[in-house]
C-alpha cells in the first residue's frame, strides 16, 4: 500500500484542526469555567458548590462530570452500530458529516446556555460531545486507507498538530473576547457565548474543506444481499470481533489502552474545574495553561512519534505513561492558589498529552490486519475508548461526591495508569508479526 498524496492527507488532518476547536473551547477552558460560574454562588473560597436537577442535588463538578460520561456511554452504544453501516454502504463520509453538523450546531446552542437553563445546557453539552466523539469514529478509520504503515504515526501525529494549531488560533480570538469584553460592549459571559458558537461556526466550515478532500468509501454490499441494513451492520462486527480473537496483541493492546485512556482522558476532560474548584486558579491564568498544554502538545506528538521509531512503539507508550503516572501524583500535591506550579504541571501533561494519543491511535492501526473495514475495527477501538471515559468520569464524580474532594479523585487515576502499564508489559512481550511495532 501506498501513502495517499499529500493533499488527501492534508485534508484529512485538517478536520482535526476544525473540530479541535470544540476539544479546547469547549472541552478544556472557557466552556468548564463558565458553566462553574453560572452553576457556582460567586465565592472563590467556596469548593463545592451545588445544584439541583431531577429531584436531587449534586456537587455541580461531579454533575458535569456524570453529564459527559453519559455522553461517552450514548457514543459506545451507537459507533458500533453506525461504523459497521458505514463500512457496509462504503458511506463513512456521510456519517462524519452527519455527526460534525450535530455538533457543530449544538455548540452553537451554547450561546443561549445561561443559569435559567441548566438542563438545555447539559444536553447541549452532550449532543455536542456524542456528535465530536462520534465523528471521529469514521475520521480515525481514514488513517489505515490513507497512509502506508511505515507513514502512519507521522500522518497521526500531524492531525494531532495541525488539531492543536487550529484550535489555538480559535482559542487566541476567544480570548480577546474574554480579556477585554469592555472592547465590544459586552459582559464576560457573553464573551463565552459567542465563544461557544464561534467554535460551532470554525467546526463546521473547516470540516467541509476536509470532506472534500476526502476519498469516497467502497461499499462492501452485494446486490444478492438480503434483510435490514441494521442486520447487515450487526453481522459485520460479529466478523470483526471473529477476527479480533484470532488477533491476541491487539486484544492485549486494547486492554492496556482501556485502562490507561481512563485516566488520560479524564484528565484533559475534568484539568479546568479541577484548577477552578479544588487550586482557585483564576480563568485567565486557566486558559493561559490550557493553551500552553496545546503549544506543547505540538512538538509533544512529533518527538513521541520519533521515539517510537527509535525503540519502538510499546516501549515509548510505557515511558510515556510512566511520566503520566507522576503527573497525576503532582496534580494531587499541588498547592491551592498555586500558579506557577499549575503552569509547569501544563508544561509536562501538554508533552505527553498528544503523544499518547496520537501514537496510541496509530499503533492500534498498525495492529490490524489488512482489511476494508476500517471503519468496523476503529469502531472496536473507539468503543474501548468510550466506555473507558464513561468509567473514568463516574470513578471522578463520585469520588469527588464521596470524600468531598476533587484531589482523592486525581490521585484514584494512578491507579488507571499502573494497571494500564502493566497490561502494556504484557502485550509488549507477546510475539506477533507486526515487527514495527515492538
Amino acid at each position: 500500500m501506498k501513502t495517499a498524496p499529500k493533499k488527501v492527507i492534508t485534508g484529512w488532518a485538517m478536520y482535526d484542526w476544525a473540530n479541535s476547536a470544540y476539544n479546547l473551547v469547549i472541552t478544556s477552558t472557557i466552556f468548564p469555567a463558565y458553566y462553574e460560574a453560572v452553576t457556582g454562588d460567586g465565592n472563590d473560597a467556596t469548593s463545592h458548590d451545588t445544584v439541583r436537577i431531577l429531584g436531587r442535588e449534586f456537587i455541580n463538578t461531579s454533575l458535569y462530570t456524570y453529564a459527559l460520561g453519559i455522553a461517552f456511554l450514548l457514543v459506545a452504544i451507537l459507533s458500533p452500530l453506525l461504523s459497521s453501516i458505514a463500512d457496509y454502504k462504503g458511506n463513512k463520509k456521510s456519517f462524519l458529516f452527519f455527526f460534525c453538523t450535530m455538533g457543530s450546531i449544538a455548540c452553537g446552542a451554547l450561546y443561549f446556555f445561561d443559569k435559567t437553563n441548566l438542563a438545555y445546557g447539559l444536553a447541549c453539552l452532550i449532543v455536542a460531545c456524542v456528535g465530536f466523539w462520534g465523528s471521529l469514529v469514521f475520521y480515525n478509520s481514514y488513517l489505515p486507507e490513507i497512509a502506508a504503515p511505515e507513514d502512519q504515526d507521522k500522518v497521526s501525529a500531524k492531525g494531532f498538530a495541525m488539531g492543536y494549531t487550529g484550535s489555538v488560533l480559535l482559542q487566541i480570538i476567544c480570548f480577546v473576547f474574554i480579556l477585554k469584553p469592555g472592547l465590544f460592549g459586552i459582559t464576560v459571559g457573553k464573551a463565552s457565548q459567542i465563544s461557544f458558537l464561534l467554535v460551532g461556526i470554525w467546526w463546521w466550515g473547516f470540516a467541509q474543506f476536509a470532506l472534500s478532500r476526502l476519498p469516497k468509501g467502497t461499499p462492501l454490499e452485494k446486490k444478492s444481499d438480503s434483510g435490514s441494513i441494521f442486520n447487515k451492520g450487526y453481522k459485520e462486527l460479529n466478523k470483526v470481533w471473529n477476527q479480533l480473537s484470532h488477533l491476541p496483541v491487539l486484544k492485549r493492546f486494547l486492554g492496556a489502552f482501556f485502562f490507561y485512556n481512563m485516566g488520560v482522558q479524564t484528565v484533559m476532560l475534568a484539568a479546568t474545574l479541577y484548577g477552578k474548584s479544588e487550586l482557585n486558579i483564576p480563568i485567565t491564568n486557566l486558559i493561559i495553561a490550557i493553551l500552553i498544554i496545546q503549544l506543547v502538545a505540538i512538538p509533544g506528538a512529533f518527538l513521541i512519534a520519533k521515539l517510537s521509531e527509535r525503540i519502538g512503539n510499546f516501549n515509548a507508550l510505557m515511558i510515556t505513561l510512566s511520566v503520566w503516572i507522576i503527573l497525576c501524583v503532582i496534580g494531587y500535591l499541588l498547592p491551592r492558589d498555586g500558579i506557577n506550579e499549575f503552569y509547569g504541571l501544563a508544561v509536562l501533561v501538554g508533552f505527553v498529552m498528544g503523544g499518547i494519543q496520537s501514537l496510541s491511535r496509530s499503533t492500534y492501526a498498525k495492529l490490524m490486519p489488512e482489511t476494508k473495514d476500517t471503519a468496523s475495527f476503529f469502531s472496536f477501538y473507539d468503543v474501548t475508548e468510550k466506555i473507558a471515559i464513561v468509567i473514568g468520569m463516574f470513578s471522578f464524580g463520585y469520588i469527588n461526591e464521596f470524600t468531598g474532594s476533587q484531589r482523592n479523585a486525581v490521585l484514584a487515576l494512578v491507579v488507571f495508569f499502573v494497571i494500564g502499564l502493566i497490561l502494556l508489559i504484557f502485550a509488549s512481550g507477546t510475539q506477533h508479526k507486526k515487527s514495527e511495532v515492538t
